[in-house]
């Protein structure tokens, strides 16, 4: 039954050693990567992402890995040719008895297509400072209530502003918005924290 899953899922899937590295991929995989079979074997997964990426991911899978989370979840970039596709990564330990240095599965759903153009312009997807503010602090992981704290806004303040950074991505969740937001360029996937492009902000 995996091995159907494995192979038939229609997301990418890897099954990596307690190095990290791949030993078997599926088809989704790696069309995804952009590489057959023999090009990824016994090759580092991190090493095979956009470099915007590896650094934060082999932290994760080495804390995975070691036991020390339970499920990693990452935002990553996949190179290409012209531009990179980014995607969500879930990583988890294949090993349950708790001993170190378990190996891994990796799924990985990039996000779906947008359109050269995004419908009404740059200008539809233009933030106000407040709202690049929460956004910066959301794709950190910042609750409603932090933010509250944080911006000297109330808490339903901070739920207006979200919902209508929802309605300008078309997207139906926090982590779908920030997901769609690295996507489209809107936060620079090369910083940590995480920070907003000042193009995508209104100005005074």
């Amino acid at each position: 039954m995996f091995r159907s899953l494995f192979e038939r899922s229609g997301v990418g899937m890897a099954a990596l050693d307690p190095h990290s590295r791949i030993r078997r991929a599926n088809d989704a995989m790696l069309a995804l990567l952009n590489r057959n079979s023999s090009e990824v074997s016994d090759i580092a997964f991190a090493d095979l992402v956009h470099p915007d990426s590896r650094s934060r991911l082999r932290v994760g899978f080495d804390q995975l890995r070691l036991g020390r989370t339970g499920r990693l979840t990452e935002y990553v970039k996949l190179p290409r040719p012209k531009n990179a596709v980014g995607g969500n990564l879930t990583a988890l330990r294949t090993r349950t008895d708790g001993r170190a240095d378990s190996p891994l599965l990796v799924l990985v759903q990039v996000d779906p297509p947008t359109p050269e153009h995004p419908p009404g312009g740059v200008r539809s997807t233009l933030l106000s400072e407040t709202e690049a503010s929460i956004l910066e602090k959301v794709a950190a992981g910042a609750s409603t209530v932090q933010l509250a704290g944080r911006l000297h806004l109330s808490c339903k303040g901070i739920e207006y502003h979200v919902s209508a950074m929802l309605r300008k991505l078309d997207v139906p969740n926090r982590p779908a918005l920030v997901s769609r937001a690295y996507t489209l360029g809107i936060l620079n996937s090369g910083t940590w924290p995480p920070r907003v492009h000042p193009e995508y902000v209104k100005s005074p």
